[in-house]
C-alpha cells in the first residue's frame, strides 16, 4: 500500500533540508520562503533488522524492503487558506497525504531569517493549524449548505451528515481540529469525500542544532512542542536536519560509528518513520522465498485477505488460505522446514487477523 506522509511547516524551519536529508533526492533549499514551489516526493526505504535476518536465513536472489513516501510541501504563511503565498496550492497537496509531518523550528541561528523574526514554536504550529482549521470551516459550512437542501426531500442520510458535519464545525469554531471529535466508524466515512485537513493524524519534527541533537530532551523549545502535543495526543520526535544531511552521505559501519559517537541509537529518519507507522498504525508482515524477500506494509486489524490483496488483487480475490509463521519462531528454527517440523508453521483462514512480523505464504485460485 502506497503512503504518503507531508512535510509540512513555515518557511525557514528546515522542511526542505530534511526532505532532501531522508531522500537525497535534491529538493531546491534556500534561506527564503516559498524555495519550494511544488511538492517534491521522495520514496525512502523502510529500515527493518528483521528483513536483513531474512535474508541471510533465506538467500534469495532478492531483498526488497517497503516503503515510505515523504512529500515536501511548500512554505505556508498567515492567510494561506484565503489564498496568500502559495496557500492554495498548499492546501491541496495536503489533502492528498495520510499524515502530516509538522516540522517546528527548535534553534537560533541569527543567519537563517525567521518568518516571524523570531523564534516561538507554540506559535508557528499555531499559525499552521489555523490556516488548515480556517479551510476546514469553508468545506464543511459548504457541505452543510448542501445537505440541508437535500434534506428536504425527506432523506434520512443528510440528516445524519448535518448532524455529524454540525459536530466537527463546533470543534473547528473553538480551534480544535476535526481529529479532536470522537466519530464513529460510519461517521467517519460520512466524512471522508471532504478529506478535511485537520482530520489528519500528526506527528511533530522538533527541528534542533546540530550541537543540540543529544541535548533535545534540556532543549525548552523542544519541552513546549512536546507540551504542546501531548494535550492532543500526538507525538515529538526530536530531529536534526543538518545531522541527518551527514547521517545520509554514511552507510554500513561509517553510519553505525557516527551514530554511537553522538550516542544516539538510530537517525532522525529511522525514528520519524518509526512514529509515523505507530501514527498511522502500521504493521509489516513478510514473504520470503529463494525468488525473493519481501516486506509489505498492512494496516493493523487487516485480515489475511486483505493482506494478500496488497501482493496483487487475484490474490485477494481467489484467497484459500494462508501459511504463516511467526518471525522470531521461523529466527529460532532456523529455516521454514524446521519451523514446520516444530510445528509452528500453521494454516490460517479468511478471518485470520495478520500480526506485525508475520511471515506469510498464500495459497489461492483465481
Amino acid at each position: 500500500m502506497a503512503l504518503k506522509a507531508g512535510i509540512v511547516g513555515l518557511p525557514n524551519v528546515g522542511k526542505s533540508t530534511l526532505f532532501n536529508a531522508i531522500t537525497q533526492a535534491g529538493a531546491e533549499s534556500a534561506n527564503y520562503p516559498f524555495c519550494t514551489i511544488d511538492p517534491n516526493v521522495g520514496v525512502v526505504e523502510v529500515p527493518d533488522e528483521r528483513l536483513d535476518k531474512l535474508t541471510e536465513l533465506v538467500v534469495p536472489n532478492r531483498t526488497v524492503p517497503t516503503a515510505f513516501e515523504f512529500v515536501d510541501i511548500a512554505g505556508l504563511v498567515r492567510g494561506a487558506s484565503k489564498g496568500e503565498g502559495l496557500g492554495n496550492k498548499f492546501l491541496a497537496h495536503i489533502r492528498e497525504v495520510d499524515a502530516i509531518v509538522h516540522v517546528v523550528r527548535c534553534f537560533e541561528d541569527e543567519n537563517i531569517t525567521h518568518v516571524d523574526g523570531k523564534i516561538n514554536p507554540i506559535s508557528d504550529i499555531q499559525t499552521i493549524n489555523l490556516e488548515l482549521i480556517l479551510a476546514d470551516v469553508e468545506s464543511v459550512e459548504k457541505r452543510i449548505e448542501r445537505s440541508k437542501k437535500n434534506m428536504k426531500g425527506g432523506n434520512k442520510q443528510y440528516a445524519q451528515e448535518v448532524e455529524v458535519l454540525e459536530r466537527i464545525k463546533e470543534a473547528l469554531y473553538n480551534d480544535q481540529p476535526a481529529r479532536s471529535v470522537e466519530l464513529t466508524d460510519e461517521e467517519k466515512q460520512i466524512v471522508r469525500d471532504l478529506h478535511l485537513l485537520t482530520l489528519k493524524p500528526v506527528l511533530y519534527a522538533a527541528n534542533v542544532s546540530e550541537d543540540g541533537v543529544t541535548e533535545a530532551d534540556s532543549n525548552p523549545y523542544v519541552q513546549q512542542v512536546k507540551e504542546f502535543a501531548a494535550a492532543e495526543g500526538a507525538e515529538v520526535v526530536p530531529i536534526s536536519a543538518k545531522v541527518e544531511a551527514e547521517i545520509a552521505e554514511l552507510e554500513g559501519e561509517d553510519k553505525a560509528m557516527f551514530l554511537e559517537e553522538l550516542g544516539l541509537s538510530a537517525s532522525g529518519l529511522d525514528r520519524l518513520i518509526q512514529a509515523a507507522y505507530r501514527l498511522l498504525g502500521l504493521y509489516t508482515y513478510f514473504t520470503a522465498g529463494v525468488q525473493e524477500v519481501r516486506a509489505w506494509t498492512i494496516r493493523k486489524g487487516t485480515k489475511a485477505p486483505q493482506a494478500a490483496g496488497v501482493i496483487h488483487s487475484d490474490f485477494e480475490r481467489g484467497f484459500i488460505r494462508a501459511e504463516v509463521v511467526s518471525y522470531h519462531d521461523l529466527v529460532a528454527a532456523g529455516s521454514m522446514n524446521a519451523a514446520r517440523e516444530r510445528g509452528q508453521l500453521r494454516l490460517e483462514g479468511k478471518d485470520y487477523v495478520v500480526q506485525d512480523g508475520d511471515v506469510m505464504h498464500f495459497r489461492f485460485n483465481v
